[in-house]
């Protein structure tokens, strides 16, 4: 019988896996009850700011006063908000919300490719170059270029230079932002920073066109829940169980925006996109796998330090 602690941990783990993934669906209904991607995007960014600044001042978190770490925020909020929150609203207009999700798991492929081409990842053993290329071979089978009917298109290119934009962010970010304190003041002063970005693009996105109570629903819930509380309840879960543990709820996401796609939008996921989606997250999943050290190897390796908490 598991213990309360794993229970809640469960719970904990699959409430951030609904919210996150949940997020491809409310896009979706955004976009087809009359809002633009310039105006989701914007919308998101500033209601996810709203929450994380309450949260902050709750903590008793000042926003950062250094431009240093201003300077690296708008580079990081560029790259982790403006830009993929943009691309996946663009992308969605012609793609499904449960692909959508499906192409988002690619980003640890991508960021194993940066991180060897940068030199900042040599360790691509034979177990991780299988999983880097299962991964993408299964995007190619949710593609099928080679049929007419293939889901290849402008709009899912568009999703994947999300994914990509996301593993940019995160390379940038692992160098010049996990080591200050103040997460929830420093996650508010990204996303403030990302609607900043977003609203530049305004005079490019065109006039409000009919919209209706389902449109507003969908991106004060997508703003609200699946921006800010999850980047909140992402930060509990490294604060208190460790990175390992947040990093496994992107391997949930593809099922559930898959799930609430069919069920909620009735979008037809065929056999195809469905072993396609196992592909990826197989392929995903050898990517992560780290080389175990050979025993001569950790009888002489130095011990390391703690490492220091916070992200």
């Amino acid at each position: 019988m598991p213990s309360s602690r794993s229970l809640a941990s469960s719970l904990r783990m699959g409430a951030l896996a609904l919210l996150w993934g949940s997020g491809f669906l409310w896009i979706k209904l955004a976009l087809n009850h009359g809002l633009s991607p310039t105006h989701i995007t914007v919308t998101r960014c500033a209601l996810g700011t709203a929450v994380l600044l309450l949260l902050a001042r709750r903590a008793k978190q000042h926003l950062p006063r250094s431009r240093r770490l201003w300077a690296h925020l708008a580079v990081a909020a560029l790259f982790c908000n403006a830009i993929p929150f943009a691309l996946f609203a663009i992308g969605e207009q012609t793609v499904d919300s449960g692909i959508a999700g499906v192409l988002n798991a690619t980003t640890p492929l991508w960021s194993l490719l940066i991180g060897f081409f940068l030199g900042t990842d040599r360790g691509l053993h034979p177990l991780r170059l299988t999983g880097l290329f299962l991964g993408f071979a299964g995007v190619l089978l949710i593609f099928a270029p080679w049929h007419q009917e293939g889901l290849a298109s402008w709009g899912a290119l568009t999703l994947l230079a999300a994914a990509a934009s996301y593993a940019i962010a995160f390379a940038y970010m692992a160098r010049h932002l996990t080591t200050h304190g103040a997460p929830l003041a420093v996650s508010a002063a990204q996303l403030l920073t990302a609607t900043a970005w977003s609203t530049l693009a305004l005079p490019a996105g065109g006039s409000l066109g009919d919209i209706d109570a389902t449109a507003v629903l969908a991106v004060t819930t997508l703003g609200i829940f699946a921006t800010g509380i999850t980047f909140y309840l992402n930060y509990r879960m490294i604060a208190e169980e460790g990175p390992t543990s947040a990093a496994t709820v992107g391997y949930l996401l593809p099922v559930v925006s898959v799930a609430l796609g069919a069920l909620i939008l009735d979008e037809q996921i065929g056999l195809r996109v469905i072993v396609g989606m196992a592909v990826v997250l197989t392929g995903v999943a050898l990517s992560r796998k780290k080389p175990q050290p050979k025993p001569e190897q950790q009888a002489t390796a130095p011990v390391a330090p703690a490492p220091a908490t916070g992200r």
